[in-house]
């Protein structure tokens, strides 16, 4: 494995130029739900929670931050679609500059993962599909129970327009507390994933159907996010084989080839590359498990994955049950440019520190994922060197 070659393990450590961005390692903070927020408003904490994961020339995305008010399937989660959680927004992301970071918001909808009691006047929750999320799968309330997901609406035609200008005024709004660019969320099952997805999507209008028909939304999205606030600024995250809250497609490979085709034309007709593609590997779980309840397969797994990297044409960034030594193996054989990380960030904050220099890593505690405690789980995971706390960080 190159972990075992000095190579190897310093590409992952090694500068790289994200578009117009100089990061100085590969490393990143995925986009990761907390639960931390208030009335869809940012904290003070999540500022704490933010600088400490941040590194001189790091890069770091935050969790999936609402467009709408219909967009929210969590409890606590923040937003972006209001003055107050604009200026809230702000201060976090300043103290994330102050620590050297580049900072991408990644902005969120749900879609059909959902439930009326986070709808606007109990609504049911909006999607390509009236087809509810099976019953295999539970909702996290506001009251800390789990709930059956009800079924949702299918989008008019004429209403698409109104939830792609939703994204872009995310987008101008994100840019206008500070952060660098913007990530769009279009993984993991949640609304653009509904369209693109052939297990979900069984619309008849120009929105359903044909692969092209699929990509019609996420397209829609991004080109209207381009428009406001230039394509140097913008990424896009797909899991095309990841079936999580019943996102399943018929031909994932072929799926993700088509998605790639389409930002690669766009990126041709702007004559401007977007910041990079975020791809989830067909390995992610949420629970640590294949969510198909089958076991993946290895070569399979990275068939998909160097095929989307040969034909994506520009940064390629990977995510999904990395390990140190699955981080510096992909880097190093070219298979990623950057490798971003969850769990293992949410309990080492000095995850890039421990990382480069082999340390043991801390135990996440998944119980503490998603309450609202400020501190506890969330802030209070030790660094390394406890005594010196984040300072330890400035030696990268």
């Amino acid at each position: 494995m190159a972990e075992t070659t000095t190579q190897g393990r310093a590409a992952l450590f090694s500068p790289y130029k994200m578009s117009k961005f100089n990061l100085s390692h590969r490393v990143v903070l995925a986009p990761m739900t907390r639960c931390r927020a208030l009335n869809w408003i940012p904290q003070p904490a999540m500022a704490e929670y933010y600088t400490q994961r941040s590194t001189p020339g790091g890069f770091l995305i935050s969790e999936g931050t609402l467009i709408s008010p219909t967009a929210p399937g969590f409890p606590h989660v923040p937003g972006i679609y209001s003055e107050e959680q604009v200026g809230a927004w702000r201060k976090i992301v300043d103290a994330v500059h102050a620590k050297g970071s580049v900072f991408f918001c990644q902005l969120w909808h749900v879609g059909r993962a959902s439930h009326i009691v986070y709808q606007p006047r109990g609504a049911p929750p909006i999607s390509s599909t009236s087809k509810p999320i099976s019953a295999r799968w539970r909702i996290l309330l506001p009251d800390g129970s789990y709930g059956v997901y009800p079924e949702p609406r299918a989008l008019k035609t004429y209403e698409i327009p109104d939830i792609v200008q939703h994204y872009r005024q995310a987008a101008v709004n994100a840019i206008r507390a500070g952060f660098d660019g913007i990530e769009i969320h279009g993984a993991h099952g949640y609304l653009i994933d509904q369209f693109l997805k052939d297990g979900i999507n069984d619309r008849t209008d120009e929105y359903g159907g044909s692969l092209e028909n699929r990509c019609r939304f996420l397209v829609e999205v991004v080109q209207a996010v381009v428009s406001a606030i230039g394509a140097d600024r913008v990424a896009v995250r797909i899991s095309p084989a990841i079936d999580h809250l019943d996102a399943m497609d018929s031909d994932p490979l072929r799926l993700g080839l088509a998605v790639v085709e389409r930002l690669n034309k766009l990126q041709q007709e702007l004559g401007s590359k977007l910041t990079y593609l975020h791809v989830t590997q067909p390995r992610y779980t949420a629970y640590g498990q294949t969510e198909s309840g089958r076991p993946g397969s290895e070569e399979e797994e990275a068939h998909l994955m160097r095929n989307l990297r040969k034909a994506y044409q520009g940064t390629f960034m990977c995510s999904g049950g990395f390990t140190r030594d699955l981080a510096i193996e992909a880097v190093a054989q070219g298979d990623a440019d950057l490798v971003s990380f969850g769990r293992l960030y949410i309990s080492n904050p000095d995850l890039v520190l421990r990382l480069k220099v082999n340390a043991p890593l801390n135990k996440y505690n998944r119980k503490t994922f998603y309450t609202q405690d400020p501190v506890v789980g969330y802030t209070d995971y030790p660094f390394l060197n406890q005594e010196s706390g984040p300072k330890s960080l400035s030696r990268l």
